[in-house]
């Protein structure tokens, strides 16, 4: 079932989003992999058996970090320990460690304060990856390029035979998306936030945040330009967008495609990276 999840990254990620409602308690003395994603715009925490096979998700909405940084280290830890025992209680088990990943670059000390609010909310972190790394333990790309288009920035990593040789990483987000939905219909953030993510209104916003892609295609092709890429895949909330992978196609010349549920490969990338200790 491992292998066959991990060929089939659309699949795998179909069972994480499903395991947000339907939830598996795990076999007896099943080995488990907890990932916790700190995002901009939520906080998730993923669970998967001892095959790979999504058991159980949590998320919750948060800003409590800003461009890879927490801003907000006590209601941090009262979400993930919020998440944490939700989980706990479905599962049946005690959950003690989880893997983290942090934006490329970051320094010693900001890893740290990610540390601590896995360690505030009752988890040890076994394993600390790069966030395009992580997502690549889902898409499984050789050579090309994954951009993450998070909450405050769009990020940019070349592949060069399935390992990051390059990063690059620019503020504008789905945050930026959302102040000119905001905007143009004169409405609050959190307002905004529930029309930008209405499946209903996708085509109608389109031409209102055409404006914010086309600069997120212009970051990317800054992020790309001492490097021959073919395809870039787009990850992170935003790559849901209607018409971005048009936009990011021809602001980069290259073929952008969208994975499939985007805002949960990080995380679920995440939870594949996990190692526990002895």
């Amino acid at each position: 079932m491992q292998q066959d999840y991990l060929k089939q990254p659309s699949l795998f990620l179909s069972e994480v989003e499903k395991s947000f409602v339907n939830r598996t308690k795990p076999q007896k003395n099943e080995q488990l992999k907890i990932g916790l994603d700190l995002g901009t715009a939520s906080i998730v925490l993923v669970v998967l058996g001892q095959d790979n096979r999504p058991l159980a998700a949590a998320r919750e909405f948060a800003e409590v970090v800003r461009d890879g940084l927490v801003v907000d280290y006590a209601k941090a830890i009262q979400i993930t320990t919020r998440l944490r025992r939700s989980l706990e209680e479905d599962l049946g088990v005690e959950l003690t460690q989880t893997a983290i990943a942090v934006p490329p670059g970051t320094s010693d000390r900001d890893t740290s304060t990610h540390r601590n609010v896995a360690y505030g909310a009752g988890l040890e972190v076994t394993t600390v990856m790069d966030e395009p790394s992580a997502a690549n333990l889902v898409l499984g790309v050789k050579n090309g390029a994954i951009v993450d288009i998070g909450g405050g920035t769009t990020g940019v990593a070349v592949l060069q035979d399935g390992k990051v040789i390059h990063t690059f990483d620019e503020p504008t987000g789905g945050t930026h998306v959302t102040l000119v939905i905001a905007g143009h219909y004169k409405v609050s953030f959190a307002e905004a936030e529930k029309i930008k993510t209405d499946p209903s209104k996708k085509q109608i916003n389109l031409p209102v945040i055409a404006p914010v892609l086309q600069k997120m295609g212009t970051i990317i092709k800054e992020g790309l330009k001492n490097f021959a890429v073919e395809e870039i895949h787009l990850v992170g909330g935003t790559s849901s967008a209607v018409g971005i992978e048009k936009i990011i196609s021809l602001e980069t010349k290259c073929k952008a495609v969208a994975s499939a549920v985007p805002i949960l490969v990080t995380p679920s990338g995440i939870a594949l990276s996990f190692e526990p200790t002895i």
